[in-house]
């Protein structure tokens, strides 16, 4: 299973550039729980979760649908969601805590992240920055291709060892694309997670629950396909196919999501209240987990024509409804779909979770319902 890119950097965007039409006021229970009932009666998806995240907290949250496809169990707010490629923003911000505790520099040279790996003159110049913007030139079919999707499940390696060899792959080239133009590609993130584990000697999962889970009390946060929910209990299978040919897919099974070496760039899951403490952050100056100085660079767009694409986040401009700039970013590994807006000025966040792969529709109607509660 691959990343989609084209859906992944669409839903989020569409409610971003057209929301805030309503005039009801924000925080209205009633109105956001309207929508969800709304958009889930209008796209039928198999399951739809939805909230509303201001500087204080999670504010609002609500559940519709069932964890499996034909099953009567009612998906619940203790369900762990799938977050796809929403994993970038917390890798990306990963890096930047590392650059906080003077560990890692947002220049540092290849080499110097790399030593060891022979690195192509043609990368001179190319800093960690330039992968996480998707500016490095890099294109995911040459880094990595299908040979990786088809025989990285197997592969005897660490996961840490794994990642350096899809690293010593593409730098030992030229760029395949071109450079400073905008061209999203999973392996970018990929080598972020590499560089990461190269600084602090340990695995990128490692550090993430050490650096990021563990101080911010994201006690559900996890990678893969969640097997449980928040009490131990069963949790939302994530389901592929479209209608009536939507099937579950048993978390068990090593299909149900893509190959862990992929991690940086979109394994990781954990409940939608931990998914709220996270987008808090970036409502909160980096919420004294990052210093607000870095906060900043994580929402800065990279230069250049093309997508307004941050560190991690989609970061478009002057949205009129939001009084300023918008983080946006979706995600899917084809068998669950998250989507997350956040607006800084207005101080107030917005999620979208579906259990099936084929949940765009569902999570942009619900996004946009929910914007839209908003004062224009």
């Amino acid at each position: 299973m691959t990343l989609n890119r084209r859906r992944l950097l669409a839903s989020g965007l569409v409610a971003a550039a057209t929301g805030g039409v309503s005039s009801a006021s924000a925080g209205d229970a009633a109105d956001y729980e309207a929508g969800l009932d709304a958009a889930f009666a209008e796209t039928g998806p198999v399951a739809l979760a939805g909230g509303v995240v201001t500087r204080e907290g999670l504010v609002w949250s609500g559940v519709r649908g069932v964890r499996r496809i034909g099953g009567t169990d009612p998906a619940t707010l203790n369900d762990r969601w799938h977050l796809g490629s929403n994993t970038k923003a917390m890798t990306a911000a990963l890096y930047g805590r590392l650059v906080d505790q003077g560990r890692a520099d947002w220049d540092a040279p290849l080499g110097n992240l790399f030593p060891g790996v022979r690195i192509d003159p043609a990368w001179d110049g190319t800093t960690i920055r330039d992968f996480m913007h998707h500016r490095a030139g890099v294109k995911d079919a040459d880094a990595l291709g299908m040979v990786f999707f088809l025989t990285a499940r197997g592969d005897p390696r660490s996961l840490p060892q794994q990642r350096l060899a899809v690293v010593e792959r593409m730098l030992g080239v030229a760029p395949t694309g071109t450079k400073g133009a905008f061209e999203y590609a999973n392996a970018n993130y990929m080598l972020v997670g590499a560089a990461i584990e190269r600084i602090t000697g340990q695995s990128w999962e490692q550090v993430v629950q050490a650096e990021l889970f563990a101080p911010l009390g994201l006690t559900s946060g996890g990678f893969g396909a969640p097997k449980t929910d928040t009490a131990g209990g069963p949790n939302v299978w994530g389901h592929r196919g479209e209608g009536a040919a939507r099937v579950a897919v048993d978390p068990a099974d090593p299909g149900a999501d893509n190959p862990p070496a992929l991690g940086p760039a979109g394994t990781a899951h954990m409940s939608l209240d931990d998914y709220a403490k996270w987008l808090r952050l970036f409502l909160t100056d980096g919420g004294g987990w990052l210093k607000p100085e870095t906060a900043a660079q994580l929402a800065t767009p990279g230069a250049g024509e093309g997508m307004p694409y941050a560190l991690g986040w989609i970061a478009p401009p002057q949205i009129p409804w939001a009084g300023g700039p918008v983080l946006t970013h979706d995600g899917s590994n084809t068998l669950w779909y998250a989507t997350a807006v956040v607006a800084p000025a207005r101080g107030v966040a917005f999620i979208a979770l579906s259990n099936q792969g084929a949940g765009q529709a569902a999570t942009t109607a619900l996004m946009r319902k929910l914007v839209g509660r908003l004062n224009a």
